[in-house]
């Protein structure tokens, strides 16, 4: 499995070695098309924090992200493809678009926003081991990191309820928490993202995709 960053290069070398020899490829990657979004009316702590204890605790909270998605659990949970984390949606928010929050524009939108009332269940989309659980997360809320082997991490924002603890295996189905507004939110949904080893992808790829046949 690899995955291409949002904002890749128009090419890209894949290399192959094993014991037996190497290969190499040459990749063409195609641009994306990425939404622009405005959203006014957020409070500036979440838009240009500056107190400096808030500006501390969001230190603090990004180095226990920074570790969760550093996570290497050694599986291949990633294999069989992606289910929906919820049953009912209504999709608001695409992956890619340029945010411009209180008339600021800000860095890109690395998520998949589904809309959903409040406390609508979110469902582990693949099996994987919990690799960050945290409540009240400034800009996150709940969030929860999904670690499905070979650096392959999917996270869920927002959420009103946790209901898993970091280190826990849980199986495609198994409930993660619950959909909310907390944190940087302006309605109740489920901000959906995934990383594979510090690039940004689209989780929505990932959604029936089935494992190959040989």
């Amino acid at each position: 499995m690899i995955g291409f960053d949002r904002d890749a290069a128009a090419t890209a070398t894949l290399k192959v070695a094993t014991p037996s020899g190497a290969a190499s490829h040459v990749f063409d990657v195609a641009p994306g098309d990425f939404d622009v979004q405005r959203i006014d009316g957020l409070p500036d702590s979440q838009v240009n924090p500056s107190d400096p204890a808030l500006l501390k605790l969001i230190r603090e909270q990004n180095s226990r992200k920074v570790a969760g998605l550093a996570s290497r659990v050694d599986s291949d949970d990633f294999r069989n493809g992606f289910a929906m984390p919820l049953k009912a949606w209504r999709r608001t928010g695409r992956f890619g678009g340029q945010r411009i929050l209180n008339g600021d524009p800000k860095r890109p939108h690395y998520g998949t926003d589904l809309a959903a009332p409040t406390g609508t269940p979110i469902l582990a989309p693949a099996a994987g081991t919990v690799s960050l659980a945290e409540t009240g997360m400034h800009y996150e809320g709940g969030l929860v990191m999904l670690d499905h082997g070979q650096g392959l991490v999917s996270m869920y924002l927002h959420q009103s309820k946790v209901l898993v603890q970091a280190g826990q295996r849980l199986a495609r189905g198994q409930q993660i928490g619950a959909v909310g507004q907390t944190g940087r939110a302006t309605g109740p949904h489920l901000c959906w993202r995934m990383t594979w080893r510090g690039r940004h992808l689209d989780p929505m790829l990932m959604v029936g995709v089935t494992a190959p046949t040989a």
